[in-house]
């Protein structure tokens, strides 16, 4: 707590603010809760979670973990199953007992009173689980979350959150949502609703999956892409924030998911940044993005460290005699461990991330991507995002204008306008233009961008407003 008290001062200290993780869906099996809670049936902790007895000689129902096989653990001791969600060793806490809501409640207050600025709320959709716990539908996939995702008293938890916590402190909040639609981002976010601040939400990560098979990939059409990101922009317009991400811990690299991580790696790198930084809501930045580093290498199954991936093998290899090569493949783009693998800090040993050895390999190719590396370049993807960043500071158009999206059905560009009018200013219009593809592409400028329009930040050289050629993964901003 000392080291952290003088974190949290140095922090202070030089204007910025520090989140934290709150994770209160579940707790750690070795969590002292826990350890009295499975203890015996008559424990004062037994109802701190779920417990249920087993169902004709089985798990109490059928819901699956989302790291793979059955959300329920066998514990011999007193002959019940607990619901785990995701690892046996993360068993769910039972909100639905009040005392357990009091007793969170107490924790965050304590962090709130030494200066914690507010909270990144883990899994806060999940909290309320249906009574009952029934059967969930379908076989195949995560069955249950129907039951769980955005529960029935949900949103009572979190206004009771706000009223005797979050209420009290001048801090942000932002929930990721498991499940969540714009309908009900709405409700956790929503101006009067007094829940969250923001969520985020999984919309845009779900493109590129095979919807029956989490680790299959398809090749998501731009429409698409642009269709998610424009129906949270202009639902949300006045009634919710947005929070904005490309990737965060449980994602591959962005710019090896949606960019070109090789021939055109800081291009793509900085266009996919341009259009974060300039749409409406806070934009998240995750580790590394900010020298684009990239999705790493596997050789093996023993690679990986994510107790997902080894679930997922044990379950469909070892025990299903699928192809493990085509798995391996799959598991390399979609791993979560890309994102966790050590930060490049320069060219040295370990990327001189540690002396000793780091819990994942360091990614091969950090003595070409490395904070050292990009300082030293003037045109690297690092100095390009800082010049993003004070572009959205300086142009509150950027922030909080209302946008609107323009040739929808193009394959290759994404367009789009941000217009702010505020009281006795003349309006301020911003046009965006990427093009999402590793080719050149025609631009034809839309007819209602009219009037002069002077190039504000981009990722080639300036160029004008006009119908041109525009080069594989540029990026151009405007403003009149």
């Amino acid at each position: 707590m000392e080291d952290f008290r003088e974190m949290l001062e140095g922090i202070h200290s030089r204007d910025m603010k520090l989140l934290m993780d709150l994770v209160v869906n579940h707790t750690s099996d070795e969590h002292r809760w826990f350890v009295e809670s499975r203890s015996s049936k008559d424990n004062p902790y037994r109802d701190y979670y779920i417990w249920r007895d087993p169902k004709d000689g089985k798990e109490p129902n059928n819901w699956t973990s989302y790291f793979s096989g059955p959300a329920w653990q066998y514990d011999e001791k007193t002959g019940q199953y607990y619901l785990h969600l995701f690892s046996k060793k993360q068993p769910d806490l039972n909100w639905e007992n009040e005392t357990v809501r009091r007793e969170v409640y107490d924790m965050m207050k304590f962090w709130l009173g030494i200066g914690c600025d507010g909270f990144r709320m883990d899994v806060a959709s999940l909290y309320s689980k249906t009574p009952g716990l029934p059967d969930g539908k379908g076989t195949t996939g995560l069955i249950g979350h129907e039951y769980y995702q955005n529960g029935p008293r949900i949103h009572e938890f979190l206004r009771e959150m706000n009223r005797e916590v979050l209420s009290h402190y001048d801090i942000m909040t932002v929930g990721e949502m498991s499940g969540v639609t714009i309908d009900e981002a709405i409700k956790y976010a929503g101006k009067k609703r007094r829940e969250l601040n923001m969520v985020f939400q999984f919309d845009q990560d779900a493109l590129d999956h095979d919807p029956d098979d989490k680790w299959g990939r398809r090749a998501v059409p731009l429409p698409e892409l642009k269709k998610v990101f424009s129906d949270w922009q202009i639902r949300l317009e006045g009634k919710a924030w947005n929070s904005l991400y490309w990737t965060n811990h449980d994602q591959p690299r962005t710019v090896s998911r949606w960019g070109n991580d090789r021939r055109y790696r800081k291009e793509s790198q900085k266009m996919l940044y341009t259009m974060l930084m300039t749409l409406q809501g806070t934009p998240y930045i995750y580790q590394g993005e900010e020298i684009g580093m990239t999705n790493s290498v596997f050789d093996g199954i023993e690679d990986f460290d994510d107790v997902e991936i080894h679930n997922c093998w044990k379950e469909r290899v070892v025990e299903g005699h699928e192809d493990p090569e085509a798995l391996l493949k799959a598991m390399r783009f979609r791993a979560r461990d890309n994102a966790r693998t050590p930060m490049q800090w320069d060219d040295s040993d370990n990327a001189g991330f540690s002396t000793g050895k780091p819990w994942l390999k360091i990614n091969p190719n950090y003595k070409e991507i490395n904070v050292k590396e990009a300082l030293a370049d003037p045109d690297s993807v690092f100095h390009y995002m800082q010049k993003l960043i004070r572009m959205r500071k300086e142009n509150p158009v950027a922030v909080y204008g209302v946008y609107k999206e323009y040739q929808h059905d193009n394959e290759q560009l994404f367009l789009y306008e941000r217009v702010l009018e505020e009281e006795g200013q003349k309006a301020r219009t911003m046009y965006v233009v990427l093009n999402f593809s590793d080719h050149e592409a025609e631009f034809e400028k839309p007819e209602e961008w009219d009037g002069a329009a002077k190039y504000l930040i981009g990722n080639m050289s300036e160029a004008p407003l006009e119908n041109r050629t525009l080069q594989p993964y540029e990026a151009a901003v405007y403003l009149k």
